[in-house]
């Protein structure tokens, strides 16, 4: 039997205290760069165990709870269609809930070949022009008001 994917997932902003961000480039879909993103595994997973796995699995960073923030912002969007087969019939728009993680510097990360190709630090502007997502981009221009909370 076929495992959909869950319509709930996290986005999560790993960026350091000058601002810059790190995004990741889609293996499925080349050209479109993302920060951390990923479905819950299980619906009763907590949203923050869901931010911490994925980023582990997509970057090969192992954070603590205490580094990763709930921004408290959620978005619901329409899934592309050419990612609507991953979900159950007739689910056509998901909710993510926004996070972000803070490391002390810029640092080479450990990609998930079978997800990405390419990383990158850029500073929060340039990487939120480069995001092909419009929600990750506004969470990512959101990043400077979020610096004094962590």
């Amino acid at each position: 039997m076929k495992r959909f994917k869950i319509p709930e997932s996290v986005l999560v902003v790993i960026h350091t205290p000058q601002l810059e961000v790190l995004l990741i480039e889609r293996a499925d879909q080349p050209g479109f760069w993302q920060s951390v993103t990923g479905s819950k595994d299980m619906a009763d997973e907590p949203f923050l165990q869901t931010a911490l796995r994925e980023v582990m699995e997509e970057t090969g960073i192992v954070a603590s709870s205490s580094q990763c923030l709930d921004w408290g912002l959620s978005n619901v969007y329409e899934i592309y269609p050419v990612w609507r087969h991953r979900y159950a019939a007739g689910v056509t728009h998901n909710t993510e809930h926004v996070f972000g993680l803070r490391l002390p510097e810029v640092r080479a990360v450990t990609l998930n070949p079978r997800e990405h190709t390419a990383w990158q630090w850029l500073p929060y502007r340039a990487a939120a022009d480069r995001c092909f997502s419009p929600s990750n981009a506004e969470a990512i221009l959101l990043l400077p008001q979020w610096l004094t909370q962590m």
